[in-house]
């Protein structure tokens, strides 16, 4: 019986050993797939596959809201939207584990403070860096802006394309797929929606 943790000689920084039940699983998946996973250029290739997933997935490690907690109270009244889009991310679809590829428009109009807006852009990749589909993915950034910020308006827009649609299936290359969520101010007042959709570029 295999031990849980096999040796990893080819690690000289140090990196955390891949258990061998993991590199087991690739193995096999290469093999069906047609390959041979002792051939010389995939015998590593389980130990890398599964450290990329790690890291594609390290959302799964933190917590998005995390990054909302430290907020700045002095905005010399500033009290109009505030935006930051075309923020890249990349994500993983959980009905394939195909890349998702894409860029976030984040909004929002604040109450009395405000929060740095790299933070904005961390709270996306704290979600993105999970197996997600794009609509839970939106609604998870809006409501974590909403609920901890606690602002009179939230919008977050998506646009991104899905490797699992246009890599296999119907094969179709250069589709978009756009999701929205409105919250607050942005939901319940016209005005305030297309003045934010415009911002955006939409």
């Amino acid at each position: 019986m295999s031990s849980l943790v096999g040796p990893d000689e080819d690690n000289p920084l140090g990196k955390p050993p891949v258990p061998e039940v993991v590199q087991d699983a690739i193995r096999t998946l290469i093999r069906w797939t047609g390959d041979d996973p002792s051939r010389e250029g995939l015998l590593d290739t389980p130990k890398r596959v599964a450290r990329a997933w790690k890291e594609y997935c390290q959302g799964y490690g933190e917590d998005p809201a995390i990054h909302l907690s430290r907020i700045f109270e002095e905005v010399g009244g500033y009290d109009e939207v505030v935006l930051l889009k075309d923020i890249p991310f990349q994500s993983h679809c959980e009905h394939h584990m195909a890349p998702i590829i894409g860029k976030a428009a984040i909004a929002y109009l604040p109450r009395d403070h405000v929060v740095g807006i790299s933070k904005l852009a961390r709270v996306l990749h704290g979600f993105a860096r999970r197996l997600q589909i794009q609509e839970r993915l939106t609604a998870e950034v809006a409501e974590c802006i909403w609920n901890h910020l606690k602002p009179h308006g939230v919008a977050v827009v998506i646009e991104a394309s899905h490797a699992c649609m246009t890599a296999r299936g119907v094969r179709t290359p250069g589709v978009g797929m756009v999701t929205s969520r409105m919250m607050g101010t942005f939901r319940e007042d016209d005005r305030s929606r297309k003045e934010v959709l415009s911002l955006m570029g939409y």
